[in-house]
């Protein structure tokens, strides 16, 4: 856990950090997974079944295949009651797009030069700077960095 002076966040609240008496309550916060990396998609993917990414900062570059999977978006919205008792529901639909996500471990949050080859092995190029999110609030700190890019139905390369 983190301490982090002044805050109470998500879950139970614990006694402060060593070395912090009187400084706040100590923040819970989740372990969860953050992907470093970049995310892609396609959405009309026309002449698409694969692609592969290469990213290049300060003289490396990392070249990583791209799985990609069939994009969805959330159907219509049911719901039943409107008291305590009640719920909703939705389902996935697709959109007839693709996504995907490429691990690049060590990208930097600094300009990136990516270029994606799909089927046809043409280089589209781009440059984009990740950047670092805070999943679960400010609090719990740093994680990342990632960036998203759209694919453009000449498949030219777009920061989302």
């Amino acid at each position: 856990m983190r301490c982090v002076p002044g805050f109470v966040m998500l879950v139970a609240v614990t006694a402060g950090c060593a070395g912090t008496e009187g400084a706040g309550p100590e923040v819970a916060c989740p372990a969860i997974g953050y992907p470093v990396g970049i995310g892609l998609s396609i959405p009309s993917p026309v002449g698409i079944s694969r692609a592969t990414l290469e990213a290049c900062w300060r003289g490396r570059c990392v070249t990583v295949p791209v799985s990609l999977f069939p994009e969805t978006s959330a159907g219509a919205t049911t719901c039943t009651g409107t008291g305590p008792d009640g719920s909703c529901g939705t389902s996935v639909v697709p959109t007839g797009g693709l996504q995907g996500f490429a691990a690049v471990p060590d990208l930097p949050a600094e300009p990136v030069r990516v270029t994606v080859r799909f089927d046809d092995g043409r280089p589209h190029t781009v440059e984009v700077t990740p950047a670092l999110a805070e999943p679960n609030g400010p609090a719990c700190g740093k994680a990342g960095p990632q960036a998203q890019l759209v694919a453009g139905p000449g498949h030219e390369l777009r920061v989302r």
